[in-house]
C-alpha cells in the first residue's frame, strides 16, 4: 500500500475518535494580500542582466507574458544583440530611483520605477529617462518592455543604422605656412563610350599612366551604357599640358574631385611621403581602429609616421528610420567628425627646393640646421619621386621603372649613413684641441703623398695634396685637407681619447630626432678602434666610420654657438634650443677652427664657394667607398658650409659617386644655395 495513504488513514481515525464538535465562527472579510516577493529585488536582477547583455535570460525569466506575445524572442533577443554589435555599444549603465521605505507592493497594482539609462555607443552616449513597470504574474514580478527602452523614439518595425562621416585629413605645412601635404582638388577623367574614338585608347592610357587593358576593364563593366560617364583615372589640376592633351581626345570628360596634393613634389617627397590605398596587411593590423578596405592611409614619410594625428576621427550618427513614414528619420545619437591635426614643420620648403634643385638630380642628400635653435630647415634626398603620382594611381610599369632606376629615387638617403671623409676633420680637430694633444701653431714636416709609421708593414696613409707648405700646422692641414697630419694627430691622442671625443659628439648614440627615422652614426661596426691603421683611417672619416647627414650638420653647431649641439627639431610645436651635448669646444678653439674653415674656402680647394658678397666657410670631404681595400672605389663628395657674416643655417651636402671630380663640385652646388638665398 502507498505509505502516504496509510498515513492519511491513521490521521482520519484519530480525528474521528478523538475530537469533539465545536461552535463554528464565520470567516472575516479577506484583507488585501501583500506580494511575497519584492519587485525591487527583481528589478535589480533585471538591470544586472540588462547591463551584461543577457537578453535570452531576460526574455525567458523576466518579461511579462504580454511583452513576449507582443514582440517575440527574435525581436527582443536577436534585434538587441544585433543593435549592440552594430552600434558598438561598449557599456550600459542603469540607475533607478529607490522606493520609499514604507512602500508596500500589492499583486493587483503595478510597481513603477523611474530609471536613467546611459549607453556608450560608437556615436557617443545615448542617455534618457523612463519609467520601468513590473507586473505581478504567476507568483513573481515581471517587466513590461517595448523598443523605447533601447532608444526612446524606437518602435517595432523601425530600422536603426549608423552613418559614418569621414574626417578631413590634417595638412602638413612648412615653417612659413606653405603646404607640403594639403587637401586640394584634382580632376577625375572619364569616358563617354558612345563618343570615344577607339583608336585613341593607347594615347589616353599613356597620358593617364594606365594601360589600354585597364581602360577596357572599366568600359566593359555590366552597368556601362553608351551615354554613361565611366571614370578612368585622376589627374592633378596643375598639369595643364597633360590636361590639354587629354581633352583634345573626343569622348573624354572631367569632374572635379577632392585630392591630396604635394605642391613641392620631388623636392620634399621623402619628407612628406604619400598616402595610398590601405594594404591587406595594414587592414588586418588596423581594422580594430576603424579602417576599412576603402580607406587611404599614410604609406611613406610623415604621412605614415604621423598617420594617427593626420587621420582625425570619424563622425558617426545613429539614425532611426521610422516604419510608419518612409521619409521620417530621427537622430538618436551623433558624434561630429574630428578633423586631423594641422602640423607645422621647422622645414623651410623654399630653401629645401633650392637645395634640391642645386643637387641637379644627382644621387645624394643634404641637411640644414639653425645653429642657435637646432631647427631642421632642410632634409633632402636626391633624386626624388613625385608623390602626386602615387595619389593619382601609378601603373605597375611606372612603379617598376622607379624601382629599377639605377639612381634609386625611392631610397631615403637622409635616413642613411655614409663615410664622411674629410668633412669630419673639424670635429677631429676640436677633440684633439680639447684633449690638449694638438697645438694649432705647431707644424709637422710632411713630405710626399704617403706616410708610414715605423713598424707598420702594409698600411700607409695617403694624402691628395703633397704641395702643402711645410711645416704643416692645423690651418694648413684643414686648408689642404691633409690626411697624414690628422692621422698623426690621432696617433698622438690615442684611440681611447678619440673614441671618447667622438662619443661626446653623439657617435654611437641614437640621434634625438622625432618624426622620421634616421640611422645612428658609428665610429666603427662595434664602436671600437682595434688597430693603429683603423685609428688613422677614422681620423679622416674613413675606415668603418659612418655619419648621418643631419648629424653631420649638427656637429658643426658648436663652432658657432658656444660649444653646444642642440637636439635637431622637426616640428614647430616642439621646444627649440634643447641642449643635446654641451661644452664640446672652447670659444678660443672654436674661433681657431672657424678661421681655418674660412681659409679652406678662400685658399683651399673649395674655390667655387668663394663668393664675392657671401663669405662662406666650411669643409669639403671626399670619401672613397669600396668593398675591399684592393678595389677601386666610388668617391662621395661633401661640403659643409655656413655664411660667416650671417650664420643662420649650416648646410651639409653629399653627392654620391662624383667620379674623378674633386669635392669642389659639391661646394659649387652648395654655393648656389647661398646665392639664391641671398637674393
Amino acid at each position: 500500500m502507498n505509505k502516504r495513504w496509510i498515513g492519511l488513514f491513521w490521521v482520519a481515525i484519530v480525528l474521528l475518535t478523538g475530537c469533539q464538535p465545536e461552535e463554528q465562527v464565520a470567516p472575516k472579510e479577506p484583507e488585501k494580500a501583500e506580494a511575497q516577493v519584492s519587485p525591487e529585488g527583481r528589478l535589480k536582477e533585471f538591470i544586472s542582466h540588462w547591463t551584461a547583455g543577457d537578453f535570452a535570460e531576460i526574455y525567458a525569466e523576466y518579461l511579462t507574458e504580454g511583452t513576449k506575445e507582443a514582440f517575440g524572442e527574435d525581436v527582443y533577443v536577436d534585434w538587441q544583440e544585433q543593435l549592440k554589435e552594430d552600434l558598438d555599444a561598449t557599456s550600459i549603465s542603469i540607475d533607478y530611483t529607490k522606493p520609499e521605505e514604507e512602500a508596500k507592493w500589492t499583486p493587483e497594482e503595478p510597481a513603477d520605477f523611474p530609471i536613467a539609462v546611459d549607453i556608450a555607443t560608437v556615436a557617443g552616449p545615448v542617455q534618457f529617462e523612463k519609467t520601468l513597470t513590473l507586473l505581478f504574474e504567476n507568483g513573481d514580478w515581471f517587466v513590461e518592455w517595448d523598443p523605447s527602452f533601447i532608444f526612446p523614439q524606437l518602435e517595432e518595425g523601425d530600422k536603426v543604422k549608423t552613418e559614418i562621416t569621414k574626417p578631413e585629413r590634417g595638412e602638413i605645412l612648412d615653417r612659413n605656412g606653405k603646404g607640403i601635404a594639403i587637401n586640394g582638388t584634382g580632376y577625375e577623367i572619364g569616358i563617354i563610350p558612345g563618343d570615344f574614338e577607339e583608336d585613341k585608347k593607347e594615347e589616353l592610357a599613356k597620358l593617364l599612366n594606365t594601360t589600354p587593358t585597364a581602360i577596357d576593364r572599366q568600359l566593359n563593366q555590366s552597368w556601362v551604357q553608351p551615354d554613361f560617364y565611366v571614370p578612368i583615372a585622376k589627374v592633378a589640376k596643375g598639369n595643364k599640358e597633360k590636361l590639354d592633351k587629354i581633352f583634345a581626345i573626343p569622348g573624354t570628360e572631367r569632374r572635379e574631385v577632392p585630392l591630396r596634393e604635394y605642391p613641392y613634389g620631388k623636392a620634399l617627397a621623402h619628407v612628406s611621403g604619400f598616402i595610398g590605398p590601405i594594404t591587406a596587411e595594414q587592414l588586418e593590423e588596423l581594422k580594430e581602429e576603424g579602417y576599412t578596405a576603402e580607406d587611404l592611409i599614410g604609406r611613406q614619410g610623415l604621412e605614415r609616421s604621423l598617420e594617427e594625428r593626420l587621420r582625425g576621427e570619424e563622425g558617426v550618427r545613429i539614425v532611426i528610420e521610422k516604419a510608419r513614414s518612409a521619409d521620417e528619420t530621427i537622430t538618436a545619437a551623433e558624434k561630429e567628425p574630428k578633423q586631423g591635426d594641422i602640423i607645422t614643420l621647422t622645414i623651410d620648403a623654399d630653401l629645401q627646393k633650392t637645395v634640391y634643385n642645386a643637387m641637379d638630380g644627382k644621387a645624394g642628400t643634404s641637411a640644414a640646421v639653425n645653429p642657435d635653435t637646432g631647427e631642421t630647415l632642410v632634409l633632402a634626398s636626391s633624386p626624388g619621386y613625385n608623390p602626386n603620382e602615387f595619389i593619382l594611381g601609378m601603373s605597375g610599369s611606372r612603379y617598376s621603372k622607379l624601382q629599377n632606376d639605377p639612381l634609386n629615387p625611392l631610397f631615403t638617403r637622409f635616413a642613411a649613413s655614409y663615410a664622411p671623409g674629410s668633412a669630419i676633420k673639424p670635429v677631429i680637430a676640436a677633440i684633439a684641441l680639447e684633449a690638449g694633444t694638438l697645438d694649432p701653431d705647431k707644424g709637422m714636416d710632411i713630405k710626399g703623398k704617403t706616410w708610414q709609421k715605423k713598424g707598420w708593414t702594409n698600411y700607409r696613409v695617403a694624402r691628395l695634396h703633397d704641395d702643402a707648405p711645410n711645416p704643416v700646422d692645423l690651418n694648413t692641414a684643414l686648408v689642404y685637407s691633409d690626411n697624414i697630419y690628422f692621422a698623426r694627430q690621432a696617433l698622438e691622442m690615442g684611440r681611447e681619447t678619440l673614441i671618447e671625443g667622438l662619443e661626446s659628439f653623439g657617435f654611437g648614440e641614437e640621434l634625438p630626432f622625432e618624426g622620421l627615422n634616421v640611422t645612428t652614426s658609428q665610429i666603427s661596426n662595434d664602436g671600437l678602434i682595434t688597430s693603429e691603421g683603423q685609428l688613422a683611417d677614422t681620423s679622416f672619416g674613413q675606415g668603418q666610420m659612418l655619419t648621418n647627414i643631419l648629424h653631420l650638420a649638427t656637429m658643426y653647431e658648436p663652432f658657432l654657438n658656444g660649444g653646444m649641439m642642440y637636439k635637431p627639431v622637426l616640428f614647430e610645436e616642439d621646444q627649440k634650443a634643447q641642449v643635446w651635448k654641451e661644452e664640446l669646444v672652447s670659444a678660443d678653439n672654436a674661433e681657431t677652427i672657424r678661421t681655418s674653415m674660412r681659409n679652406a674656402v678662400t685658399d683651399g680647394f673649395a674655390k667655387s664657394a668663394d663668393l664675392k658678397d657671401i663669405p662662406l666657410a666650411g669643409k669639403t670631404g671626399t670619401a672613397e667607398i669600396k668593398a675591399r681595400t684592393t678595389d677601386k672605389g666610388k668617391n662621395h663628395g661633401y661640403f659643409v658650409a655656413y655664411n660667416e657674416d650671417a650664420p643662420d643655417f649650416i648646410l651639409a651636402m653629399m653627392i654620391e659617386d662624383i667620379g674623378n671630380d674633386s669635392s669642389d663640385k659639391v661646394a659649387k652646388m652648395a654655393a648656389e644655395v647661398f646665392k639664391e638665398r641671398d637674393k
